[in-house]
């Protein structure tokens, strides 16, 4: 995925990808358990057990559905780009950053893998209005490796981030 707008494009990398040498980024503990409920797939409505989601899903107009309702991929959109920008404010603070007015949106696609399924892609665009590009590449940096979805797609998904 690309963002004719991007000031700089850089690629979900890691220095040394094999499972071996690979981080652990696992939980040490568990703080939170989210719970949700499909009923109906892509062609039904979601739950959360606490009552804050109860919403109809329909497939994409892109895909052959009617698009009358929400979708996995803009759920994972906006679950992404929120706990991305999240790190990205607690890295920005531990460095003594303001990030006010700073913004992380995220486009997330899916089409057909070479298995027979299907798979995900994402960018993530990041502002950071205030802040000099250098210094700004290194907080993204430093939220891509603290960021839970990050650690949850790193090296199984294509994520690609355009500062900017």
């Amino acid at each position: 995925m690309t963002d004719d707008a991007a000031v700089e494009t850089r690629p979900d990398t890691h220095p040394d990808t094999s499972p071996a040498t690979r981080p652990d980024t696992r939980p040490t503990k568990i703080m939170y358990v989210a719970e949700a409920t499909a009923h109906g797939g892509r062609d039904g409505y979601i739950s959360s057990q606490d009552g804050q989601i109860d919403l109809k899903v329909a497939m994409p107009p892109a895909m052959g559905g009617d698009g009358d309702g929400t979708n996995p991929e803009q759920l994972f959109a906006a679950g992404y780009s929120s706990c991305f920008h999240n790190a990205l404010v607690l890295v920005g603070r531990r460095e003594g950053y303001d990030l006010t007015g700073s913004t992380v949106a995220a486009k997330v696609g899916i089409g057909p893998n070479k298995q027979r399924g299907y798979g995900l892609a994402v960018a993530l665009s990041v502002s950071l209005p205030v802040i000099d590009q250098g210094i700004a590449a290194k907080l993204v940096d430093a939220a891509h490796q603290v960021c839970p979805y990050s650690n949850a797609t790193r090296d199984n998904i294509d994520v690609t981030i355009v500062l900017g």
